[in-house]
């Protein structure tokens, strides 16, 4: 009945709205003479109360409206709300004060009851939304058969335990995003958490409460106050956290074996709506890298990309499909998606089709090495900018498929620029690896003399096209990082396989590695150079391998097995991201770099990639690494002397044979499936024009999709 009777009043809320604030008003200021009066006003005062209202319900009606305090839902009452009606209330009062001056009232009037009606309107108009606000938030019960009497129900009520909703929980940091996570927690009837208390580092906080919730203690003492509350969920709400420090959080919260959630970093703690409940997330092992995530400034990308003809190649793979999205948003006129991989490419033009209706996405099934087929491209869409991700990227599969390998990333990298060069592209972007640098396998190899086409190549030089190479390192989530091989097998019980303990690598997420292909392409210092971004220190892949396990629960050498099973071919223990006869110079972005100096010998470059090309169109794999060698003089892939490491025991205990990794076991070279060169000299050249004329290899076939390389 009551319901159905405020249903009929809805459409008369803003009237009963401004009715109610008035007849508050006229309490207020009532209120206000009798405190004066100790409430015994005088007859002559009262005539003045009655002579004077109309000019403070005029003065109030005329600033409740124009802050908007008729409009506003008390029910979600909050400090935006009180700042306006401390506004409202003080501008009607100044002006209020100002008529009465004007018409030579307020001599008549005690001049301390428009302080106290100041006073008393802010209590009750506040006070009765944040009243409305409780009730919303705290639902109160009916009295039940032994609250007999009314007052007795008013007595308790307020002070009854709520019942718990939902998991038991902590929260890890009592700071600001800390607060706000655990406001929404408390205030929203819909979450899946009951917060039990707050864990922070900083000692100041312990002892006291936030909103009611106590701060237990330091981090050290997870365990502890794990066991006490029997808590079922951690949640690590520190964005601003450095990576060492989400680390040791982790590591502490996984410890205690109960599920670890975490508030991700880069918040926008300036917005009043952030954090979101729906922001806390499970902990990914991007949140571990040994660097706080980079950030770049994309304000400079957007002219170079807006209302322009984009080509990305490996539009399909991790990079590719990742670059498309980023670009996609800065609304180019024609988006080029190419890759040869159909379900790949048909799945992006679909994601990209649905979310940005406004431009026109091309999907282009296609090789790189296809020049007919690039040409008629070329000529059809005449991109303005060309993104080359297209690669073959493992690093052992390459090692064993040499001939496709230099066929997809040399010859489909060169045919691909020169086709870009002779419709006049105005910039071409490839996409390297570190890899590249001092090399040791056919992909770093193979990705070094793309680097030299670009950059030194007699007629992609005289070209009106601005040829730049980006490197970077792994990517974690890419489709050949070991990061999904590692999620695999620990959903599979393990083991999980290492090559080597001492592995290392310069880890960066595919957001990041798309941002930097992306500013490299509209930053000036690197036209004609290699851009790198700063990576900060390699991260051993075993910890890696260690934390993962950690994060799905378990316990890494007793519930899953860590197995290391030898360099692969091709394989370092360590990466590197400049050569030593390279050398870094600074640009107008800190985060990046541009490897000093332009490339040079391109006539020399063109004779051996003829040499090149020749030998990998007859299929002969012992002269494609002479002549790989001849252009990459630091490509030595038996140079080092490579060390199986120890393997662990079953019991992951370190005894045996020194299963901990550290043991004294025999050197030997680890076996390669791939003869070892024993002439390294130089092929001679048959012909002293430098410009190579690609043939196909006897073996046929060659790609283009699948990403970036790594």
């Amino acid at each position: 009945m009551l319901m159905e009777a405020l249903s009929r009043l809805r459409p008369y809320r803003r009237a009963l709205s401004i009715v109610g604030h008035m007849a508050l008003v006229t309490i207020a200021y009532f209120t206000a003479y009798a405190l004066r009066f100790d409430f015994q006003i005088p007859p002559d005062q009262l005539r003045r109360f009655a002579e004077t209202l109309p000019y403070l319900l005029v003065a109030r009606l005329v600033f409740f409206h124009r802050f908007g305090l008729f409009r506003g839902y008390w029910a979600f009452v909050g400090t935006r709300d009180l700042r306006q009606l401390l506004g409202a209330v003080t501008l009607g009062s100044l002006t209020f004060v100002a008529v009465l001056v004007f018409i030579g009232r307020l001599g008549t009037m005690p001049l301390v009851v428009p302080i106290l009606d100041w006073l008393v309107t802010m209590t009750l108009t506040g006070g009765m939304r944040f009243i409305a606000r409780w009730f919303r938030e705290e639902p109160f019960r009916k009295p039940s058969r032994g609250q007999r009497t009314l007052l007795r129900w008013i007595r308790e009520e307020p002070l009854r335990r709520r019942p718990r909703r939902g998991r038991v929980a902590l929260i890890i940091g009592a700071g600001q995003a800390g607060e706000r996570l655990l406001r929404q927690l408390l205030h929203d009837p819909r979450h899946p958490l009951h917060v039990v208390g707050l864990v922070d580092d900083n000692s100041a906080k312990h002892g006291r409460t936030l909103h009611g919730v106590p701060v237990l203690g330091g981090s050290d003492e997870l365990r502890r106050f794990v066991a006490i509350y029997h808590v079922q969920q951690l949640v690590i709400a520190i964005p601003s956290a450095a990576p060492e420090q989400i680390r040791v959080l982790v590591a502490r919260a996984t410890e205690t074996g109960v599920a670890v959630k975490i508030l991700p970093p880069q918040i926008d703690l300036l917005s009043p709506d952030e954090p979101q409940i729906n922001q806390v997330r499970d902990v990914q092992v991007e949140d571990l890298l040994g660097r706080p995530p980079v950030q770049l400034d994309m304000k400079d990308i957007a002219p170079e990309l807006a209302g322009k003809v984009i080509l990305v190649t490996g539009a399909g793979g991790s990079i590719g499909s990742e670059l498309v999205r980023q670009i996609a948003r800065f609304n180019p006129r024609r988006l080029l998606l190419l890759d040869r991989a159909e379900s790949p490419l048909y799945f992006i033009h679909h994601e990209i089709s649905d979310a940005h209706p406004a431009i026109d996405v091309v999907p282009v099934l296609a090789s790189v090495t296809n020049a007919a087929r690039l040409d008629r491209m070329f000529e059809t869409y005449r991109p303005d900018c060309v993104f080359h991700a297209a690669a073959y990227k493992h690093v052992p599969m390459l090692e064993w498929n040499m001939i496709e390998g230099v066929w997809n990333n040399v010859v489909g990298t060169l045919r691909l620029a020169q086709s870009a060069a002779r419709v006049g592209t105005r910039r071409f972007v490839l996409i390297s690896t570190d890899k590249a640098v001092n090399p040791m396998s056919i992909l770093g190899a193979t990705k070094r003399v793309a680097e030299h086409i670009v950059r030194e190549l007699p007629s992609l030089r005289a070209s009106d096209t601005d040829f730049r190479v980006v490197r970077f390192g792994n990517v974690l989530g890419s489709d050949g990082s070991v990061v999904p091989l590692f999620k695999r097998q620990i959903a599979a019980g393990g083991p999980v396989t290492v090559t080597h303990p001492e592995m290392k690598r310069f880890l960066m997420t595919i957001p990041e590695a798309a941002q930097l292909v992306l500013e490299a392409a509209a930053l000036p210092e690197a036209a004609g150079r290699i851009a790198v971004l700063e990576m900060g220190t390699q991260v051993r892949i075993l910890e890696l391998a260690e934390q993962m396990i950690r994060l799905s629960g378990l316990v890494p050498y007793q519930d899953v097995q860590i197995v290391f099973t030898g360099l692969r071919p091709g394989e370092k223990l360590e990466e590197e991201l400049i050569a030593s006869n390279e050398t870094l110079a600074q640009t107008s972005i800190e985060k990046i770099r541009v490897v000093a100096g332009n490339g040079a010998g391109g006539a020399t470059l063109a004779r051996q990639l003829r040499s090149l090309i020749a030998v990998t169109g007859q299929g002969d794999e012992r002269a494609v690494v002479r002549a790989l060698m001849a252009i990459v003089s630091e490509y030595q892939p038996e140079r080092l002397e490579l060390i199986t490491p120890p393997r662990r025991t079953a019991n992951g205990n370190g005894r045996g044979r020194h299963s901990n990794g550290n043991g004294q076991n025999p050197r030997r070279r680890i076996p390669r499936s791939r003869p070892v060169v024993e002439d390294l000299a130089p092929p001679s050249s048959s012909s002293e024009n430098p410009e190579p004329t690609p043939v196909p290899p006897a073996a046929g076939g060659a790609i283009a999709g699948g990403g970036a390389a790594q």
